[in-house]
């Protein structure tokens, strides 16, 4: 992994962010927002806003908060348009993530969703889980 990486990291990593700051997603999903890039595609960051405003996540983290964190996110991150239609995955919920990774030359996709992770690599493009990811960026304290 190097500074030119343009990540895209799924919808349950995010919210792991989100609500544990200290988690192994965050630590992932912060190292890319300082040495690389964050992907969203408008399919994507609809999903977040849309999981972010769940109830259940109340007794983790104010509304508000989750409201700031989203802002930040689409501040900081790189929206770009998906180009391709992409029917692969077997639970299509996910294809947007795929979409996303090659309209937006993503280096890497890191999610825990073994719908996704089934695929690795897609066309090139590595899916890693949040610890394989920290592994590559920093293989000798793994």
């Amino acid at each position: 992994m190097n500074l030119e990486d343009r990540c895209i990291f799924d919808t349950n990593a995010v919210v792991s962010t989100a609500i544990f700051s200290r988690s192994v997603p965050a630590q992932a999903f912060f190292y890319v927002l300082e040495f690389g890039a964050v992907l969203f595609s408008p399919d994507t960051l609809q999903e977040l806003n849309d999981v972010l405003a769940r109830k259940k996540f109340d007794k983790y983290v104010d509304l508000d908060d989750r409201k700031r964190f989203l802002a930040a996110v689409v501040e900081i991150g790189v929206m770009v348009e998906t180009t391709e239609t992409i029917r692969i995955c077997r639970d299509p919920r996910d294809d947007k993530f795929l979409e996303l990774a090659v309209s937006g030359t993503a280096t890497c996709i890191v999610s825990g969703d073994q719908d996704l992770l089934v695929l690795h690599p897609f066309r090139g493009i590595p899916i890693l889980t949040p610890t394989q990811f920290l592994a590559a960026i920093a293989p000798d304290s793994a």
